[in-house]
């Protein structure tokens, strides 16, 4: 079975995804970890970032090394360079570009082939996987996602303010809504979960009770 968790950034999806995938045994992948590495895998090469042949080819290459749950760069965990603020930079042109869109949703889906699987992104239940069991759309609201993710940031980056946050999640929102492959859309039946008031084991628990009762009405073993 899969589980797709699509939704703005500071919605909560990451969290939730390892959450439920915890809770349930299953497996998780956080395809923008996927998106990262390749950036920064460019970025170590000298890779011009306008040159999608090139950016295709290293997103499908063996020296990325892609699991649920495991993202490897030459057999090295890349840590914390794989959300430094060079890979922030210069993330847009990779994700943006089609050819690395392709070559990943292809290994995505492969990945998934015989496993239960909770996904996370923001074109996972609309692109990668549209014939998912189970599609969620995590929401909340401008003001709590950018509470988030400040408690989030502001030990990384001192001096950092809310508003700060706020102009930069803006930002990401209007990207990710206005991008022309892979763009952030609610898949037309997914189940909205709105987390403004939920903690995190709360959003696990509305979760596992989709998928008990998506499995039961669907007979999915």
């Amino acid at each position: 079975m899969i589980v797709t968790l699509d939704g703005p950034a500071g919605s909560g999806k990451s969290s939730a995804a390892q959450g439920l995938a915890d809770r349930l045994g299953w497996l998780h992948l956080n395809t923008g970890a996927m998106y990262r590495a390749v950036t920064l895998a460019a970025l170590r090469r000298g890779i011009d970032l306008a040159d999608a042949t090139a950016l295709a080819a290293l997103a499908g290459s063996p020296g990325l090394e892609f699991k649920p749950g495991v993202v490897r760069i030459d057999g090295v965990d890349p840590g914390k360079d794989l959300r430094g603020a060079a890979v922030n930079e210069a993330i847009k042109a990779v994700a943006d570009c089609p050819a690395v869109r392709g070559a990943l949703v292809l290994r995505q889906r492969l990945l998934a082939e015989g496993i239960d699987l909770v996904t996370e992104g923001r074109d996972q239940g609309t692109v990668v996987f549209p014939a998912a069991e189970l599609k969620v759309y995590l929401t909340a609201s401008r003001e709590v996602r950018a509470r988030r993710r400040f408690a989030e940031e502001a030990a990384r980056r001192p001096g950092i303010t809310l508003a700060d946050i706020l102009a930069e999640q803006d930002r990401r929102d209007a990207d990710d809504r206005g991008r022309q492959h892979g763009a952030l859309r609610v898949p037309a039946d997914a189940v909205e979960v709105d987390t403004d008031r939920l903690t995190c084991a709360g959003v696990v628990d509305t979760l596992v009770g989709l998928v008990a009762s998506r499995r039961s009405a669907g007979g999915v073993a």
